[in-house]
């Protein structure tokens, strides 16, 4: 078996990350993370790779952060090692493409932190989610970044305060993931939504995921103004107009990604 802490492959324009610590749950550690950025910066970049997908290996989607690493740091080492476990947000969130969560078993305080980082959330039956670290003394500070993003201020302080797990449907409900299916069929529905994707122009949905993130925290009126620019840009393009003459002619539309 592949002993690195991340795999990559590649199939039909989407790039699969597989977190590959099982017999550690795919916690984090300093390589699995060093790794995971690494591999996301390189999916992103390369042309061919229209969306991405992460799923863990094993039992679990991840089950954390890997807590022997904890010991005997400084302030400050404590604060360049857990800003490295959490840089996969950060990148997945200034990535052009989308990121697609594929999550099992477990997804406990970084791995939850890391199904909200993702654009979007497929979820097998049965999986339990929570933002833990409340129960060991510590606290999901970083995963609540994302979590709040996703979640409504009560529902996010519930996991973060209380360090409850969450069934995947009522996961669904509070609106952490998109969809929850049967753990047979968690590969077939997260592949068929990443193909779905990847049918779609990969240049509208760079500048659309784009475009999204950069008016989250805008005020209201400049988010319209800065959307608006975008779409502006966007209509220059040759896959708009590739795909509007698709449309009206009834056909599928090719894309070129410029």
């Amino acid at each position: 078996m592949n002993d690195r802490p991340v795999i990559v492959d590649r199939k039909d324009h989407i790039g699969i990350i597989s977190l590959n610590r099982p017999d550690q749950f795919n916690t984090f550690n300093t390589a699995l993370a060093t790794e995971l950025n690494r591999a996301l910066i390189e999916l992103d970049n390369d042309a061919e790779i229209r969306v991405v997908v992460i799923r863990g290996i094993g039992k679990a989607f991840s089950a954390g952060i890997d807590v022997s690493e904890y010991f005997g740091k400084t302030q400050r080492e404590y604060y360049e090692w857990v800003s490295l476990m959490e840089r996969m947000v950060h990148v997945i969130a200034y990535m052009k493409k989308p990121v697609i969560a594929s999550a099992h078993g477990f997804a406990v305080a970084n791995g939850a932190g890391l199904i909200a980082a993702c654009d979007l959330a497929v979820v097998a039956e049965g999986t339990k989610i929570g933002a833990t670290a409340i129960n060991v003394g510590l606290f999901c500070m970083g995963p609540a970044v994302p979590m709040s993003r996703s979640l409504g201020r009560k529902r996010c302080l519930e996991m973060l305060l209380t360090g409850d797990m969450i069934d995947a449907h009522t996961a669904e409900q509070w609106g952490l993931v998109n969809k929850v299916v049967p753990a047979e069929k968690l590969e077939e529905a997260t592949m068929g939504l990443a193909q779905k994707l990847a049918e779609k122009s990969p240049l509208a949905l760079q500048m659309g995921k784009r475009a999204f993130y950069g008016m989250s925290d805008m005020e209201y009126g400049k988010a319209l103004e800065y959307s608006n620019e975008v779409f502006a840009a966007l209509c220059t393009t040759e896959d708009a107009e590739e795909g509007i003459k698709a449309f009206l002619e009834k056909r599928k539309p090719v894309w070129k990604g410029r």
